[in-house]
């Protein structure tokens, strides 16, 4: 009878469902009702990652995800998708999507100066170590996602699509084709707001040496000697 009216009290402490909901929930006990602000896992994923809209938006919100929260330069998607459809063949994006060519023609307009370069991993993670936006297969699909911090195993992405999510090195390599997309200019901001601690406590991991969070690196004076090929 005691083991039963345990798990009686467990399941209707869940029924409260402080985890799901975003909002304040009531928690009982501790000599009186005790409001919590909670927030949900989805909520969670995407508190720095705009959600794309439309089945051929990734590319739009992932741009307007990189200058919102990476380069102080606040933008919705929609803003983003109209600006880029725009410059670009309206029919083919549409049946492809947005292309890294759109994306640099948008941000050229609006300030920027942005390239695709093929590089390895470990040259994102020691001599760029700034935000960017790789092209990844995703179940079949190529897919644009921003690249937000490189641990000593993992790759934290911001998907426009999925929010947050954390890769190992083995399953990011088996997805991405070599290409990332940098922002060559307004170098400070961005790497100031790369491998955030607060973001890899957003999936339950802080894997990174917080010494290492936007201080310039020596390998930082040749980020934009030649590479690799550029795409």
């Amino acid at each position: 009878m005691g083991l039963k009216l345990t798990a009686s009290m467990l399941l209707a402490l869940f029924a409260c469902g402080p985890i799901v909901q975003a909002g304040t929930v009531v928690l009982p006990g501790f000599g009186g009702d005790v409001p919590v602000n909670v927030t949900s896992f989805q909520e969670r994923r995407f508190l720095t990652v705009i959600q794309q809209q439309y089945d051929f938006s990734c590319g739009s919100a992932a741009i307007a995800s990189l200058l919102t929260y990476h380069y102080d330069h606040p933008v919705s998607e929609q803003t983003v998708f109209s600006s880029m459809l725009a410059l670009a063949d309206e029919e083919k994006v549409r049946r492809q999507g947005f292309s890294m060519l759109d994306m640099k023609r948008y941000l050229e307009d609006q300030g920027f100066v942005a390239d695709g370069f093929r590089m390895a991993l470990e040259q994102l993670r020691e001599a760029v170590r700034i935000p960017l936006v790789v092209l990844l297969d995703m179940d079949g699909f190529r897919h644009f996602v921003i690249v937000k911090g490189i641990s000593d195993r993992e790759v934290l992405i911001g998907d426009p699509a999925r929010g947050l999510k954390v890769f190992t090195y083995a399953e990011f390599m088996e997805r991405w084709d070599g290409i990332a997309f940098v922002i060559r200019s307004h170098l400070p901001e961005g790497r100031a707001r790369f491998n955030r601690n607060r973001e890899w406590e957003q999936v339950a991991r802080a894997p990174i040496d917080e010494q290492s969070v936007g201080e310039p690196s020596v390998g930082g004076a040749t980020l934009f000697a030649p590479l690799g090929v550029e795409w």
